[in-house]
């Protein structure tokens, strides 16, 4: 298998009301796995620019980038994709969830804020698995060491 250049993405995470916005993590929610909100990056676009770019087009808000959060990475030992998610605290700046807004890449379909106990329940799938530490702790920002891609 040839080997693969990781991709690099940007994903916000952002606390409203003490809960925290996840989107599918699959077209048509396949394998029901909720994640922070981001995308790819693209060349010539600073990180922030790249990840509010994403948010735009995932759920119709705007959002401050703050500070990193979290850096986690995944692959696919298979087909050696591999992936490199940078995570930021964000603020939200404008805009509601609409149940109108449509991802025009057509990845999205469902958003939704989930609580800390929501998350702790087991209920619902989320990756990383850190998701939780980083989004409510206070710490400095986390790495979470390559993990194996959920198919």
């Amino acid at each position: 298998m040839a080997k693969m250049k990781p991709r690099l993405a940007v994903r916000a995470l952002i606390l409203q009301e003490d809960r925290l916005l996840l989107v599918n993590a699959y077209p048509g929610a396949r394998l029901g796995l909720w994640c922070a909100p981001g995308g790819g990056c693209e060349a010539g676009q600073s990180l922030p620019e790249n990840l509010a770019r994403e948010v735009m087009e995932e759920t119709g808000l705007t959002v401050t980038v703050g500070a990193p959060a979290l850096v986690n990475e995944f692959h696919d030992p298979e087909t050696g994709f591999h992936q490199v998610d940078l995570f930021f605290r964000c603020t939200l700046a404008a805009g509601d969830l609409d149940a109108d807004w449509t991802d025009p890449e057509g990845v999205v379909t469902e958003r939704r804020f989930f609580s800390r106990v929501e998350l702790a329940s087991g209920k619902h799938r989320f990756k990383p698995d850190s998701l939780p530490d980083a989004a409510w702790g206070t710490a400095a920002a986390l790495y979470d060491p390559l993990e194996v891609i959920l198919k």
